[in-house]
């Protein structure tokens, strides 16, 4: 649920960017790819193998990765402040670091 509560405040920033800052191109990517982390890990949840679980993850690894991208965007081009992105960016790295460690862990247990 940590992940779930992470990937949610992830993508409230496309409310303001959208109507405050008139910015509707980087912040719909932001909004895919962060509500993408969440829907993968989903149906990791439901993997008919041990493989398709880490596979899922992987999958909500990258998005991870390019969820962060767009945050260093939208605080390169002042989309968002520097006090935001440190916000958002802590979420992210949180949510890469447990994917990190579930995918290890999970092909440790794999291989055994």
């Amino acid at each position: 649920m940590k992940i779930y509560y992470r990937c949610l405040l992830l993508s409230n920033p496309n409310k303001i960017l959208t109507t405050e800052r008139k910015e509707f191109i980087i912040s719909k990517q932001l909004f895919r790819s962060a509500t993408s982390i969440g829907a993968n890990i989903r149906e990791a949840q439901n993997a008919e193998s041990t493989a398709d679980f880490i596979h899922k993850l992987s999958i909500s690894l990258k998005e991870s990765g390019e969820t962060e991208y767009w945050l260093e965007l939208l605080v390169e081009t002042n989309y968002i402040s520097q006090k935001e992105f440190i916000s958002l960016h802590h979420g992210i790295v949180e949510i890469i670091k447990l994917l990190t460690t579930i995918i290890k862990k999970s092909k440790e247990k794999n291989t055994q």
